[in-house]
């Protein structure tokens, strides 16, 4: 196939891309800066120019392709505080995609996220497909980027072949600059690796390479309208996770009120205390995945997570 893909030179973007290629696929790539590009073409993409956006850029593409996979978010508008503004950049953006791709019967995918879906308990690919149905104390930004999930999936009643795949906050591996980097960031910065409350808590985890394997099986064979977890470990305990950072930087371990949490860990406190394990025995039976890279804990105790800061 020839798919288009945003976000492609990203943390998920540059897994996806290497795996569909190896796979025979052609990769159109969206870049808004001329590092994105040269990036997809070291990797063997086509490059398009432009950003999120830019709508009619993204029809273009869309109409000209096999599928489609949408993997950016405006991150850094996200938490700068207005998450809702990049919610709704999110919403034009796969409206314009499912208006090019109506009738095709080709697929569109996007990255959704599990955390928060069904606080307290194990959550599955079945949670969170009713309006309403995620929890009241979800903030609007979150909530919208659920709708926007279930958006896509309500476009395969338009003859696309949509899909969500649904990432845990945890996606690791070496060189990742997401929560799992922050999370030791802080602990360096603040001389103490912190959990909040009792650390109990359990957050879903995948490894990148996994990650990517599941977004080319679902491009490949997913059936319209499917929510996919991409989730190789359920559930490790927050505390857990902070005892191996801890260790690895010789630093003590220590609970921070849930009073404190913002104070200690910024915007990512909001976050950190959240129970939100997730089950993919769903997503494994309908498509055959079967993550194969290490879990979260023994990614961490590889040690790539805590090499000195570059200077």
């Amino acid at each position: 196939m020839r798919v288009f893909i945003t976000g492609a030179s990203g943390w998920i973007g540059s897994a996806v891309v290497p795996e569909l290629i190896s796979a025979g696929h052609q990769i159109v790539g969206l870049a808004r800066s001329d590092a994105s590009a040269a990036a997809l073409t070291a990797a063997g993409a086509e490059v398009r120019r432009g950003t999120l956006d830019d709508l009619g850029t993204l029809r273009s593409a869309a109409a000209e392709s096999d599928g489609v996979i949408h993997l950016a978010f405006q991150h850094d508008i996200a938490f700068s505080g207005r998450f809702e503004d990049a919610s709704d950049a999110d919403r034009r953006a796969i409206d314009t995609f499912g208006e090019a791709l109506a009738g095709s019967d080709r697929p569109f995918l996007i990255a959704s996220g599990t955390l928060a879906l069904a606080p307290g308990r194990v959550a599955t690919e079945q949670d969170g497909q009713v309006a309403g149905s995620v929890s009241a104390a979800v903030p609007a930004g979150p909530a919208k980027r659920w709708a926007n999930a279930r958006a896509t999936v309500a476009l395969a009643d338009r003859g696309v072949r949509s899909s969500v795949v649904r990432l845990p906050p945890t996606v690791h591996g070496d060189g990742d600059h997401g929560f799992l980097s922050t999370v030791v960031a802080t602990a360096r910065a603040k001389g103490v690796s912190g959990y909040i409350g009792d650390g109990a808590n359990r957050w879903p985890a995948v490894h990148r390479s996994d990650a990517a394997h599941l977004f080319r099986l679902a491009l490949e064979n997913a059936p319209a309208g499917s929510t996919l977890h991409a989730v190789a470990d359920e559930g490790v305990p927050i505390r857990t996770v902070a005892e191996v950072i801890g260790r690895h930087l010789g630093l003590p371990v220590a609970s921070v009120s849930p009073d404190d949490a913002a104070a200690h860990f910024s915007w990512l406190g909001a976050f950190l205390g959240v129970d939100g394990p997730a089950s993919s025995a769903y997503t494994r039976e309908l498509l055959g995945w079967q993550p194969t890279q290490p879990g979260l804990i023994d990614d961490l105790e590889k040690g790539h997570y805590f090499a000195a800061p570059s200077a």
